[in-house]
């Protein structure tokens, strides 16, 4: 699959504790045209959300479709391929196997492979024929940004997705959260004069930027030694917290997709328009984030437990 530029974000499925109303409030508050698809021959149906040149597909825990994951979450993507069966050829060639030898039929009727978990660094990810939906309305939400992965190793990460299958690297960064002590010595004859340490790490990520349709796969790679904070879900986060949390991620699930994030115009105006609908924000305003952006936090509660941010930022 080197350099195919053809390759699409079709889909990303994700696990909601409560379906209908996850999809309601993707629909009536995030402004996302909403379709009913057919979920392999099992003769039921999913909701499916238009969200720039992909979709959002809800599925409650427990579904076969998404191997019986009980967690909510994001689950798995589906690449975007008019032949899934000569993109899984060309794929396996590349180094990248496929654990079925025929395609199945998926989501809306459409041919789906999926390659090996072990080979995609955990991101489940499937070959799939383009799923035929409506395209999205105009709203405040203009695409899917990017999709967090908790990463273990992001130079596999990016020998699968880059070097393997031909996804584009979009960029590189290190983040480091540091703590300066500052001493103070207070004389009454003297006056007041201040020593500053050297700055201390406390937490750090290592990123990387995959480019997969029209989003990105952000790989999250802790590499301080020392354990992270504690995650206080009720307050803006860190780096440290960060750390934290994708170090536990993959102590007790494995590496793998782990939030979704949402571009934005405005997102302060986003964010104030969520929360006079209801919603619990552990961000009221945008603050800042990677490459450039603003950034702001929905409670995962309003979304059937799945962890989903805004961004605003300018594409380079």
């Amino acid at each position: 699959m080197s350099q195919r530029a053809d390759v699409s974000l079709a889909y990303v499925a994700l696990v909601a504790s409560d379906v209908e109303a996850a999809a309601a409030v993707f629909e009536r508050d995030f402004g996302l045209r909403r379709a009913a698809c057919a979920v392999g021959r099992a003769g039921r149906r999913v909701p499916v959300l238009s969200i720039g040149r992909s979709a959002l597909a809800l599925f409650p825990p427990g579904d076969p479709f998404v191997g019986g994951q009980a967690k909510p979450g994001l689950h798995h993507i589906a690449l975007g391929v008019k032949d899934p069966l000569a993109a899984a050829r060309t794929a396996t060639a590349a180094g990248i196997p496929v654990t079925e030898a025929e395609p199945r039929e998926g989501l809306n009727g459409a041919a789906r492979l999926l390659l090996s978990p072990s080979a995609t660094v955990g991101v489940r990810t499937y070959l799939s024929e383009p799923l035929a939906l409506e395209p999205p309305r105009p709203g405040f939400v203009e695409r899917i940004d990017h999709l967090g992965v908790a990463s273990a190793d992001n130079g596999a990460a990016v020998e699968a997705f880059v070097r393997r299958l031909g996804c584009p690297l979009e960029s590189t960064q290190t983040d480091v959260e540091v703590q300066i002590a500052v001493e103070s010595f207070t004389s009454d004859r003297y006056g007041v004069a201040y020593h500053a340490r050297p700055p201390e790490p406390v937490g750090g990520l290592r990123v990387a930027f995959v480019t997969v349709g029209d989003c990105e796969l952000e790989f999250l790679q802790e590499f301080d030694p020392r354990p992270g904070a504690r995650v206080a879900h009720e307050r803006p986060g860190t780096t440290r917290q960060d750390q934290g949390a994708v170090a536990r991620f993959i102590a007790t699930r494995g590496a793998g997709l782990h939030h979704m994030a949402l571009k934005v115009p405005d997102i302060n105006g986003a964010l104030a328009a969520l929360g006079r609908a209801g919603h619990a924000l552990i961000d009221s305003v945008g603050r800042p984030g990677s490459r450039r952006a603003l950034i702001g936090f929905i409670h995962p509660k309003s979304l059937g437990g799945v962890l989903l941010h805004l961004v605003q930022r300018e594409d380079l």
